[in-house]
């Protein structure tokens, strides 16, 4: 009978972590629609305007291995209420970040956004996957992870209408300092309102999960995390070669979710309007849902590091042809890449923590921290943009891809990777 009241409490937790997703989902994918403000807005490089990516990710870095000692400590639910907590500030400080009307207010509200951010990763990616038999937590991890592809595809849609609904390009001819800073302040304002709501959303999620902290829950053991024991999985390859795989594939996709919409502006491409390609991101996002929704199904059936594999290598041959091509197919091949990166993350974090028990709370915090190769590989896909071209940039991602093909490829057949089974 106990079990029986438990299974729906349970679907009930599983529900509002899936939300959880979304949530943070929605809050990150707004950079893709802040990037081509700000460069335009402060005439920016691409290599500049890159630390909008760079302040959001290397919060990662500095927050992931805290955040995993935290979660042993207080808690799945607790962890959550942090998070949002966190969050939530760091999206209210988009007012004062408009008010002033410089850049980098903006990148200190990224970085507190994303240390909130950091800690939701901690805790809902294995908190989702306990929640069920571990024979199916690629599936359910997967499932959660379509959730969040489905707030990135509403994210470029808002962030069009409400962003960029000013001017994105300024004038600046003839403009005496004092009248370009208060422009820049004028057009800035429009920044907040999305930010600014979903600061206030962000809130009233921590309020319930903060009244459901009572609720049984999977348990964290408290010994799990030390930085002893984190040093310790340093000896796991399957973790830690996860760990880059993580690194590459957060790079990959950061890097062409950020320039994506200025590559589509380009006169080479499509030559579209900003709010016009800012929308198109969203086709970019919709294809990691819907494969998602897709990999939920395919992965209880088929080998995951096989899939891994099979779509690695199709999101390198995509994205080579988009670099070296034009028109509409250099952009709807790059465009496609998002339906391959669905199942990428998901399934590598799955593998990676395969059989890692009691230390799944170090093992998610450390392959949180290669979430910092969205702060460090955009900036050199930026930089090879401004040196050789946007499209020959796309290389560098193209380069990411194949080292998930070769895990995809280990993990499947076991190379190497025997200390993690013992």
């Amino acid at each position: 009978m106990e079990n029986d009241r438990a299974a729906p409490r349970n679907y009930v937790l599983i529900g509002i972590v899936v939300f959880l997703f979304f949530a943070w989902g929605f809050a990150t994918v707004l950079i893709d629609s802040l990037i081509p403000k700000l460069k335009g807005l402060f005439d920016l490089s691409y290599t500049y305007v890159a630390l909008t990516q760079f302040s959001f990710f290397i919060s990662y870095f500095f927050f992931s291995l805290p955040a995993a000692l935290i979660l042993s400590r207080i808690g799945y639910i607790r962890g959550a209420v942090l998070g949002l907590s966190v969050t939530a500030v760091g999206c209210l400080l988009f007012a004062p970040a408009s008010a002033l009307g410089t850049f980098p207010p903006f990148l200190i509200a990224l970085f507190v956004m994303a240390a909130g951010i950091t800690m939701l990763q901690v805790t809902a990616n294995p908190f989702i996957e306990r929640l069920g038999p571990e024979a199916t937590s690629h599936s359910r991890l997967t499932l959660a992870q379509a959730f969040n592809s489905l707030a990135t595809v509403v994210g470029p849609l808002i962030g069009a209408a409400t962003i960029l609904s000013g001017v994105v390009v300024l004038n600046t001819t003839g403009l005496t300092a004092s009248a370009l800073s208060s422009l820049r302040r004028s057009q800035a304002y429009v920044i907040q309102f999305p930010f600014l709501v979903m600061g206030l959303i962000l809130a009233v999620l921590a309020i319930v999960f903060w009244r459901m902290r009572g609720d049984s829950a999977p348990r964290v053991v408290p010994e799990a995390a030390s930085l002893k024991g984190i040093v310790a999985l340093l000896g796991r390859p399957r973790l830690v070669l996860g760990t880059i795989a993580i690194f590459v594939y957060v790079g990959a996709e950061v890097s062409i979710g950020s320039f994506l919409a200025n590559y589509l502006m380009q006169p080479s491409v499509l030559g579209l309007v900003a709010v016009r390609a800012v929308q198109m991101v969203s086709l970019y996002w919709g294809g990691a849902m819907v494969g998602r929704f897709i990999g939920a199904f395919v992965l209880q059936r088929l080998r995951p590091g096989y899939v891994l594999a099979v779509c690695a290598i199709v999101a390198a041959i995509l994205t080579t042809t988009s670099s070296l091509t034009a028109g509409p197919v250099a952009a709807y091949s790059l465009i496609a890449v998002g339906l391959f990166n669905s199942i990428m993350f998901p399934t590598i974090f799955a593998l990676a923590t395969e059989q890692l028990g009691a230390d799944t709370p170090n093992g998610s915090g450390l392959l949180c921290v290669a979430i910092v190769g969205g702060a460090l590989i955009p900036p050199l896909t930026g930089k090879v943009a401004d040196t050789f071209g946007l499209a020959t940039a796309f290389l560098v991602p193209a380069v990411c891809y194949l080292w998930i093909l070769a895990y995809g490829i280990m993990t499947a057949q076991g190379l190497g990777l025997t200390k993690q089974q013992t």
